[in-house]
């Protein structure tokens, strides 16, 4: 079955189906997730989905019709979020619209040249939800400065325990390029120590707010007892969006703060928390510019390029296993048939458009496939173009290791935020993949 064939039988049962999904919550044919408050309108079960070996069109709306103005853009990006709400990440709440700050600690650090700040958050029904963040911001000046949220495996800065349990995981998101799997999950974080850390985006003029990421739901199955899922009963997103639902109330009290650029807020996170900043970014268009660091399967590499038999490493089918909490249970009803899926990672990038993205990634990643993300960047260019921002808008950039975050990734990603975001010149191309032999069945076709 050709691309427009395809494309337009999903048109078909959409359109029938869900009435333009004007409709309120009915219930869901699919057998795997049982209706709630949030879902609005039905969709095709996945059984029922047509295949669709290339990348889905970002440029054509539901009802074929190619998208010619920024209208329509503006329709077709509800439309897409619409669908990987369905298919993939789950239904969130509306803002809270009460997010407030209280200072619990404020002292100087780096010998005097950078301030810290511990705040807590408290939002949602009687302000009585929360979570802790700690700011950094250079001493010189009063600002505004560009700043970076940065979900982190490691305990909050000036915490002394975290108000949920350590994960389980040997992945490392840091600033130091010495540190090695297991080091610093769950123990107090000393705020000198992690300045120390983060002294070259303050030397650059970043402030940066961390914070980690357990807070906003424990990384587990029983994560919707956790945090504050149980304040908002009804409500089927997985745990990725919830975590993304987090990010943002942390951008909701930023954009309050003067010491806060609010045209230069960027989200980085690394690995599972590199998802998280995929989906933020994606959704919430106050982020000016998103990077995502390693995220791997489910992550920024094209799902029909990664995983068993699609080019190795972390696929769907790999997460849906592993942690399947992250999403909806449908999302697993696609294994052993990804090439049903209605979208692909690239609609993440061409929802954050025109604004600027980077993916920053290993060359030896032993969970990320760079033809993958090569695929995701190509598909989501059209978007660029359409609105009339460069394609250098959309970045990659690879430095020599494996699953971690380091030192040469943050580099990399405020040297990107310094072209993009601050009209500095940089004397570097973010466009240089690995070199690598491209894995490919006769069935897939690459983007265009």
């Amino acid at each position: 079955m050709t691309f427009q064939r395809a494309s337009l039988l999903i048109i078909v049962v959409m359109v029938v189906a869900i009435g333009l999904w004007s409709g309120p919550a009915k219930a869901q044919p699919s057998n795997s997730v049982p209706p709630t408050r949030a879902a609005m309108g039905t969709f095709p079960d996945v059984n029922d989905l047509p295949i669709s070996k290339e990348m889905p069109d970002v440029m054509t709306m539901n009802d074929g019709t190619r998208v010619k103005a920024v209208e329509q853009w503006r329709q077709r990006r509800e439309e897409m979020k619409r669908i990987l709400e369905y298919y993939e990440l789950g239904h969130a709440p509306p803002p809270p619209g009460n997010v407030s700050g209280q200072d619990t600690q404020s002292r100087p650090v780096l010998d005097g040249t950078a301030k810290f700040r511990l705040m807590h958050l408290k939002f949602g029904p009687g302000e009585r939800l929360g979570f802790d963040v700690a700011i950094f911001m250079p001493a010189k000046g009063d600002g505004p400065f560009p700043t970076i949220v940065n979900p982190s495996f490691l305990s909050t800065p000036g915490v002394a325990v975290t108000n949920q349990p350590a994960a389980t995981t040997t992945n490392v998101a840091t600033t130091n390029s010495s540190a090695r799997p297991g080091r610093g999950f769950g123990g107090p974080a000393d705020p000198e120590t992690a300045a120390r850390g983060f002294t070259n985006l303050l030397n650059r003029g970043y402030a940066i707010v961390t914070y980690r990421y357990t807070q906003c739901g424990e990384d587990n199955a029983e994560f919707l007892k956790s945090s504050f899922y149980p304040a908002y009963p009804g409500y089927d997103w997985g745990l990725l969006r919830g975590w993304a639902w987090g990010l943002s109330r942390v951008v909701d009290y930023l954009e309050t703060q003067p010491f806060v650029d609010k045209s230069k807020l960027i989200a980085l996170g690394h690995s599972r928390l590199g998802k998280l900043v995929m989906v933020a970014t994606a959704f919430d268009e106050r982020i000016s510019l998103g990077a995502p660091a390693g995220s791997s399967g489910a992550g920024t590499g094209a799902y029909r390029f990664c995983g068993p038999g699609r080019g190795g490493k972390e696929g769907i089918e790999d997460m849906t296993r592993k942690f399947p909490y992250y999403f909806v249970p449908r999302l697993k009803e696609f294994t052993g048939q990804m090439e049903k899926l209605p979208f692909d990672a690239h609609w993440f990038i061409a929802l954050t458009a025109p604004r600027p993205w980077i993916s920053v990634e290993g060359t030896d990643d032993q969970n990320c496939v760079p033809n993958a993300v090569r695929q995701s960047i190509l598909a989501a260019q059209p978007v660029y173009a359409f609105l009339g921002a460069s394609l250098d808008r959309v970045g990659v950039n690879y430095e020599p290791h494996r699953h971690m975050l380091t030192a040469g990734d943050w580099t990399a990603a405020l040297d990107f935020a310094d072209k993009h975001l601050r009209g500095m010149k940089v004397d570097r191309r973010f466009d240089r993949f690995p070199p690598e032999p491209a894995p490919q069945t006769p069935e897939q076709t690459p983007a265009k």
